[in-house]
């Protein structure tokens, strides 16, 4: 496959990811559709690691990988090469959305208890198995209704998306290096004379 089709196919693919991360973040803020106070939602929303890490720096790489497979100003050897940097920036973007999600993950949510303060009751759990393999342990949170599932599978769709986009973005990374060093086997095509 030529260097310039797999970054346009890349570039393609990474839009959806990221527009799926922006909204699985976005909502991580509103548990089952409810509106809470900044104190009652789980920390590592906050670090925006779907909308900034999956999202944003994405975006980036998704719109220069676009550029560099198409037939523009950008589809030469310097715009392959802007297309590795950004990459590189997408890469780290997935990788910090792994990250995160895979410790909102084993922390749990912050939820109430019953006693009318919100905590982290799977925070620094000492049982053998994680409370993600032990359903009968989710009814501890009285508050927000169905928390546990709730971050359970958004967090674990940020953290597959993160692992799917820093992948891509690995790929372009290897691809615009080709592209760079041997040129985007884009041809022009010929008018006039045959």
């Amino acid at each position: 496959m030529c260097t310039g089709k797999c970054s346009r196919l890349i570039g393609i693919v990474l839009f959806p990811l990221g527009l799926c991360a922006i909204i699985c973040n976005l909502l991580l803020y509103f548990p089952n559709g409810k509106i809470l106070a900044t104190e009652e939602i789980t920390d590592y929303v906050w670090y925006f690691h779907g909308i900034i890490g999956a999202g944003l720096l994405v975006f980036l790489t998704a719109f220069m990988t676009l550029g560099a497979g198409g037939e523009g100003c950008c589809a030469n050897r310097c715009g392959m090469l802007l297309s590795v940097l950004l990459a590189l920036l997408g890469t780290a973007g997935g990788a910090y959305c792994v990250v995160i999600s895979a410790m909102g993950l084993v922390d749990g949510p912050l939820c109430d208890t019953g006693d009318g303060t919100y905590t982290y009751p799977f925070r620094n759990d000492t049982e053998e198995e994680s409370y993600l393999f032990q359903q009968n342990t989710w009814d501890i949170c009285r508050e927000p209704e169905n928390i546990v599932l709730w971050n359970i599978v958004l967090f674990s769709i940020l953290l597959g998306l993160g692992a799917i986009e820093a992948l891509l973005c690995a790929i372009q990374v290897i691809n615009g290096l080709v592209g760079f060093l041997c040129g985007t086997c884009l041809r022009k095509r010929r008018t006039g004379i045959a």
